[in-house]
């Protein structure tokens, strides 16, 4: 990323909040978009689009989304996913959770194998510290930032305009209607237990606050028509 400048920016978390919102076409719009976990897209282009210039994978996706890659229909379901990608970067924090190798080496592999277009980019753990210290000093007290805040943080780096979809971290929505918390799964909601080490509802205030300054823009309804 060294060198390159974006005039506007997607970054695209994965709260259900982004299901019914039609902003797929204005996510698409923008110049350069960020995806965290490989989270589907082609069924769901309507609201969330289908443009991936660079996309988090944690380890754990392997086991949870792909089955750990146990039999063959597994792993060509993770190489179709990966092999739409075509040249976007592919962010794993390999080394940030123990035991994350084993499924980096498996996704390298398959990578290698099927000729994959894709770039990887493993993040140092000194990246996390940074960002961690950075809010800090911000008087942000978060522990362990959430994918979703730490591509934010990284997209400071490179684009003049960063725009937020999908981040919304509440059971429901303003008018008291239940909102998933992945659009694309039927996990349940943690963000309250104190067992998770991120700090959703503080984060989202955070980034809220710095909405309402005019730093960033928090899409959390649907998008208007263009």
């Amino acid at each position: 990323m060294k060198n390159r400048r974006f005039k506007t920016c997607a970054v695209v978390g994965n709260s259900g909040i982004l299901l019914d919102s039609e902003c797929g076409k204005e996510i698409d719009s923008h110049n350069f978009v960020i995806r965290c976990n490989l989270a589907p897209v082609v069924e769901f282009a309507a609201d969330v689009g289908t443009k991936s210039d660079f996309i988090t994978m944690n380890p754990s996706v392997v086991q949870r989304a792909f089955g750990g890659f146990r039999n063959e229909s597994d792993r060509e379901k993770f190489v179709h996913r990966l092999s739409m990608l075509n040249d976007s970067v592919l962010w794993i924090p390999a080394f940030m959770v123990k035991g994350g190798e084993k499924h980096v080496e498996w996704v390298n592999a398959l990578i290698l194998k099927n000729k994959l277009k894709v770039r990887t980019a493993y993040p140092s753990l000194r990246l996390i510290h940074a960002v961690r210290g950075y809010w800090l000093t911000n008087k942000v007290p978060i522990k362990r930032p959430s994918t979703g805040l730490l591509m934010y943080t990284l997209a400071t780096r490179f684009c003049d305009e960063i725009h937020l979809y999908g981040f919304w971290p509440f059971p429901k929505d303003l008018n008291g209607k239940a909102v998933k918390y992945h659009y694309y799964d039927d996990l349940k909601y943690r963000y309250f237990s104190n067992a998770s080490p991120h700090r959703m509802p503080l984060e989202f205030k955070t980034l809220n606050v710095l909405h309402n300054r005019g730093a960033l823009k928090l899409t959390t309804g649907k998008c208007v028509k263009q």
